[in-house]
């Protein structure tokens, strides 16, 4: 892989607002480029941040976190108090307006168009991801931008962590490509920021809610379509209206979500996610299906002691092949059927020690590509988008140069299979812009080598009359089978839940065949 190389790494921040953040981003870019001189100049100016934001921080370093280590932690300047001669290669500006003769080339992150972390603290508590960015602090130019997934942010120091540690890829990036420039692709809405004290109490609030939602419901409860078509389906069409959808049956005391159909040597039906929640974590089962639809009981196809998903389906060389999402295993592995359906046996780790969520795999100018999300273990799961290469399904697989692509909560995560489509790679990608699996997206891979990639919005689509529920995250089909999967409000007392689900079906089946155009948030996302 090459990388741009520097001699001379300078991080100018604050030592009033020195944190643990901007220590791990010295650790990233030493790992990164190890032959580089990296060291911080700190800047003798005084914390502006108002003191009920730092009082919110303690208070949730206290609650939240138990007194654990957060990205947010002030840290002793003194403690880091090397510096580097005069001439710098680049310098990194945290403060915002650093000196432009520290170094030959100044870059800064922007948060929501500010030149300080400040402006992100306003999106958040205004209940909005901020758009970050890195400029050229000479020229102005964008050289990357993104967008942040809060889905698994508690509180303002949540939200801050997944900020900090995605802004921390965007610097990697800047450096490794300086000559990128990105067209501002996101319009920013006015931010009214809530006080701390009310963000805190609104947190509070929702937090009772969504307790009491818990304790009367299960949540959230996939649950996976399927229907019959003959002709374009929902990637090519870029809507879910034809054949009415049918929801599989599932139990009241689990979940079934991440369809994947299959046509293995006449035995057809349904690999999937099956979540008990009693148990906590998700194994794979498998639905037969004959020319009616579904057809016997579901199957226990795989199982380990940690979390299993998306259990994403290749064929090669005569067998059948499974990679499964499994991020707490820290691999992505590869799994070759022994017995159709419910014996597999693991044949390969493909990409190890990386917290990889819905690896998908296709074909492509004579290599095999892998679309991944990664993360290190800070902020969402769904906004940065790897991908690898490899000559085989067996490896050795690589990164690629540009790898981590991007960040995008809108446009990164997988949602099933890429497809080819009149001569076209089309790639459903979960939209998590407004949560976890809310709307999905279909992108056109425009270009694609091992320097190179670009991709293209051609549809948006979102839960709806057809398919009712508040999400839509997987999207699939194998010959004439076509799946998708949601979430429905699923009350755990059974008499209500059938009489609920039933009267949603009942109205699903009998909605209009319209198309439903659901905008993304904000405008078209960028190609990276």
């Amino acid at each position: 892989m090459t990388y741009m190389t520097y001699r001379r790494i300078l991080i100018v921040v604050a030592a009033s607002r020195f944190m643990r953040w901007h220590e791990r981003l010295r650790d990233s870019l030493a790992q990164r480029w190890p032959q580089a001189e990296i060291a911080f100049h700190f800047d003798p100016r005084a914390d502006d941040r108002p003191a009920s934001q730092k009082q919110l921080l303690a208070l949730e370093r206290m609650l939240l976190r138990r007194n654990k280590p957060t990205l947010c932690d002030h840290l002793q300047a003194s403690l880091h108090s090397a510096s580097l001669p005069p001439g710098a290669d680049v310098a990194i500006d945290l403060v915002g307006d650093a000196s432009p003769s520290c170094a030959q080339r100044v870059i800064r992150p922007l948060y929501d168009g500010q030149i300080t972390d400040q402006g992100a603290v306003a999106a958040i508590l205004s209940g909005a991801p901020p758009t970050l960015a890195v400029e050229d602090a000479a020229t102005g130019a964008i050289l990357v931008e993104g967008l942040p997934s809060f889905e698994a942010a508690d509180g303002l120091t949540g939200a801050l962590e997944a900020v900090y540690s995605r802004i921390g890829v965007l610097i990697e990036k800047a450096l490794a490509a300086p000559s990128g420039r990105v067209e501002t692709s996101t319009s920013r809405s006015e931010r009214r920021p809530r006080a701390p004290a009310a963000f805190a109490m609104r947190n509070l609030a929702h937090q009772c809610a969504r307790w009491l939602y818990h304790l009367c419901c299960h949540s959230p409860h996939w649950r996976i379509g399927w229907r019959f078509v003959d002709g374009p389906g929902v990637i090519e069409s870029g809507a879910l209206s034809g054949s009415k959808w049918r929801a599989l049956p599932d139990e009241t005391n689990s979940f079934i979500a991440d369809p994947f159909p299959i046509n293995w040597r006449g035995h057809e039906g349904v690999f999937y996610e099956h979540l008990d929640y009693r148990r906590g974590i998700g194994d794979v089962f498998f639905q037969p299906f004959d020319a009616n639809g579904p057809a016997g009981a579901p199957v226990a196809a795989l199982s380990e002691s940690w979390h299993l998903s998306y259990p994403f389906l290749i064929e090669e060389d005569g067998a059948l092949y499974m990679v499964p999402e499994a991020s707490a295993s820290g691999a992505i592995t590869l799994y070759r059927c022994v017995e159709f359906p419910g014996k597999w046996e693991p044949v390969a780790r493909l990409v190890e020690r990386v917290e990889a969520a819905d690896a998908t795999i296709f074909r492509h100018a004579g290599r095999y590509w892998m679309t991944s999300v990664v993360r290190d273990g800070y902020g969402g799961y769904s906004d940065t988008l790897a991908i690898h290469h490899a000559p085989s399904l067996f490896g050795p697989w690589e990164a690629h140069e540009l790898s981590p692509i991007l960040v995008d909560s809108r446009v990164a995560r997988p949602a099933g299979a890429v497809a080819s489509h009149n001569g076209a790679l089309l790639r459903p990608v979960q939209d998590c812009s407004r949560g976890y699996g809310k709307e999905m997206a279909i992108m056109r891979i425009d270009a694609l080598d091992p320097k190179t990639f670009r991709q293209t919005l051609v549809a948006h689509l979102g839960p709806g009359k057809l398919w009712p529920g508040n999400r839509l995250h997987t999207l699939n089909r194998f010959g004439r089978l076509e799946v998708i999967d949601g979430a429905i409000l699923t009350p755990k007392y059974a008499p209500f839940r059938r009489a609920l689900h039933h009267a949603i079906d009942s109205r699903a089946l009998n909605a209009r065949d319209e198309r439903v155009a659901i905008p993304p948030a904000g405008v078209k996302p960028q190609a990276e």
